[in-house]
């Protein structure tokens, strides 16, 4: 790692990764109904693979992975990567970072068309400048930064291999 000021290592990513692997696993134990996990495009979709890949481990039911695309600055249209029903489905949507909620919410917008069983959000870093109400269900790690300080997750080949603060 370089001079950056990490706050994760790509060892302590898959560490929260897998404990929110395990946290969903425990909070859907008692369904039978699929999970859909849609990644916020670029670092949340990746994320979501991941969390896919460990959840399958714990859970009997069908994982699926979409991915929603959204511009961050001007995030009025997002945009599923497919069309398909997610009506009484377990919807998380996950995305690197949490800063203001603005996001998340946004990325929410496709799935106002159906009615899912329930819909969870899932951040591997969460700010604490929330201007949005979006509380994420599952958080890798919380973290008090300023205003002015910004949070970058690193992925490199598929991996998330660490976050800092800049």
């Amino acid at each position: 790692m370089s001079n950056r000021n990490y706050i994760l290592s790509k060892e302590a990513a898959l560490e929260k990764l897998h404990r929110m692997a395990l946290e969903i696993a425990e909070q859907i134990s008692e369904d039978n109904v699929p999970v859909m996990l849609i990644g916020v495009k670029q670092n949340g979709l990746v994320i979501a693979e991941k969390i896919a890949h460990l959840l399958r481990r714990y859970v009997s039911v069908e994982v699926q992975l979409l991915s929603v695309t959204l511009d961050k600055a001007h995030p009025g249209n997002a945009v599923l990567s497919e069309a398909v029903d997610l009506n009484d489905k377990n919807i998380i949507v996950v995305d690197d970072v949490i800063n203001s909620g603005r996001t998340l919410l946004y990325a929410l917008k496709p799935l106002l068309q159906y009615l899912p069983r329930r819909i969870q959000t899932l951040v591997l870093v969460e700010r604490m400048h929330k201007l949005y109400p979006i509380k994420p269900d599952y958080v890798g790690s919380s973290i008090a930064t300023t205003l002015q300080d910004h949070i970058s997750v690193v992925v490199e080949n598929g991996e998330v291999t660490g976050a800092y603060v800049n």
